[in-house]
């Protein structure tokens, strides 16, 4: 008897191993992205699992994945909430993340090879392509997987790292950057993105690093903005 029969006699559907938590996570995550899942709401893995019609082990497999992005957070009780923005600490987030774009861009133009610049203009591409269909989830990845490629590029395993990290906590603010445009990117950020390519091209160090360094205050002065606004008085903070 083979899988998909016994699978169907059983009455269960055929889920590839890991396959259930990944579609948890996926749509978990694009909810605590768009803020459809307000910070601090609890994930609970019983109401999860009720909600999902699976067993509590891909839900807890893909919380574990939302943790590790820093879109949840587990609570001494060992619950899973939804990691909340804090907003109060947003200067210190983004003079560590302007370090990060300046001393990664600057470390790409030095170190880079040919296959990091096919990678590099690769995510590039993506971002162009999702600010064009106004996709800001995609270009929340784009904009991240660009930027971590430029981090691999400079040859620093320790700035990559810290890097991805502050990018991944920084998602929601992202959207929220985004959601300041009505998610109506003007091009450019685009072009941005491609003078900074020049640049690592180039191996044009003091460019690249002076690129990043407009590149991250706009982003900076754009979200301070937005955020003194009342337009997003209603995010739970």
């Amino acid at each position: 008897m083979d899988k998909a029969t016994k699978a169907e006699q059983l009455g269960k559907p055929d889920r590839t191993r890991g396959s259930g938590a990944q579609t948890v996570y996926q749509q978990l995550r694009q909810s605590i992205l768009e803020l459809a899942i307000e910070p601090g709401s609890p994930l609970d893995e019983v109401t999860l699992s009720e909600q999902f019609k699976m067993s509590r082990t891909p839900i807890r497999e893909a919380l574990v994945r939302l943790v590790a992005e820093g879109l949840a957070k587990t609570l001494p009780n060992r619950n899973t909430v939804v990691a909340t923005i804090d907003f109060a600490q947003l200067p210190v987030y983004f003079e560590a993340l302007t370090l990060m774009y300046r001393v990664t861009t600057r470390a790409a133009a030095v170190n880079r090879r040919a296959e990091h610049l096919v990678a590099i203009r690769g995510f590039e591409a993506a971002y162009a392509d999702a600010v064009m269909r106004r996709d800001a989830l995609d270009m929340i990845q784009a904009n991240r997987d660009f930027h971590v490629a430029i981090a691999e590029a400079g040859g620093n395993s320790y700035f990559t790292h810290l890097f991805s990290r502050l990018l991944d906590e920084g998602r929601r603010i992202l959207r929220i950057y985004y959601q300041s445009f009505d998610d109506r990117l003007p091009h450019q950020y685009v072009d941005e993105h491609g003078s900074m390519v020049q640049a690592i091209d180039a191996g044009d160090a003091d460019l690249a690093d002076a690129l990043a360094t407009t590149h991250a205050a706009q982003i900076v002065r754009q979200i301070q903005s937005y955020i003194a606004r009342d337009t997003v008085a209603g995010i739970k903070l």
